[in-house]
């Protein structure tokens, strides 16, 4: 599969039909907002990130690639949805943060920066894509030689279908309805299989916990719905 295919039209639409609210915490993406800081608090675990070269891949509005800014990386954010980039890139001014946004596809941009970067993290993208394992590929090509991978996605069960899709799209308008189709979501072991032909070592997993009742967020190690895996290229 080409670079310029492995994207689905009617999921970057969907995502830009959306742009304008990405950075409303109550809006659409309020989700993204509220796990966030587990996800940055996950990566941080690994690897200190003042004076790092990170690239995000899939960064929508922009909301990691920002955390990641904060944080001290020197940090690159590549996505295909044009109108979401655009939101990215203002928001990024109106946060005086200096993100080298580009709208390219991270196997495109793996031709060009290869072995570039210390820390590349691809969330909540995977289960968006025709080929996930050409994404995992380009982010490590993109990584330096003992340099960190860190993916995020949903597990492909029952669970995952009742609190992803059912719960959150469906009932508590978490994430915007059509955000997610279930054929798409990634078992780890799935994903694992794809890291390790592209030559990265599992590290570490970690599960994002969500209660719809409460309405809260939190680590766990439990990887039955949202999961994150922390990879090292050696």
């Amino acid at each position: 599969m080409s670079a310029h295919s492995n994207a689905d039209l009617s999921e970057l639409n969907n995502f830009n039909q959306f742009a304008h609210t990405w950075w409303d915490e109550s809006g659409e993406f309020g989700a993204l907002h509220t796990i966030n800081p587990f996800r940055l608090e996950f990566i941080k675990t690994f690897i200190s990130l003042k004076g790092t070269q990170a690239l995000d891949i899939g960064c929508g509005g922009g909301i990691l690639s920002e955390s990641l800014a904060k944080a001290g990386a020197q940090t690159t954010g590549i996505d295909l949805a044009e109108e979401v980039l655009t939101i990215a890139k203002l928001h990024s001014l109106e946060s005086e943060l200096s993100i080298n946004y580009q709208c390219i596809s991270a196997e495109s941009h793996a031709k060009e920066f290869a072995g570039h970067y210390d820390v590349v993290t691809c969330m909540e993208m995977l289960e968006h894509v025709p080929d996930p394992a050409s994404i995992i590929q380009a982010a490590a090509d993109c990584v330096k030689p003992g340099g960190w991978v860190f993916f995020s996605t949903l597990n492909r069960n029952y669970k995952a279908y009742l609190l992803g899709i059912f719960a959150a799209e469906n009932i508590m308008n978490l994430v915007p309805k059509g955000t997610h189709t279930y054929d798409k979501f990634i078992k780890p072991a799935e994903l694992d299989q794809m890291a390790r032909q592209a030559g990265l070592h599992l590290v570490e997993g970690a599960g994002i916990d969500f209660n719809p009742v409460l309405n809260q967020y939190g680590l766990s190690d439990k990887l039955d719905v949202n999961y994150l895996l922390a990879y090292q290229k050696l």
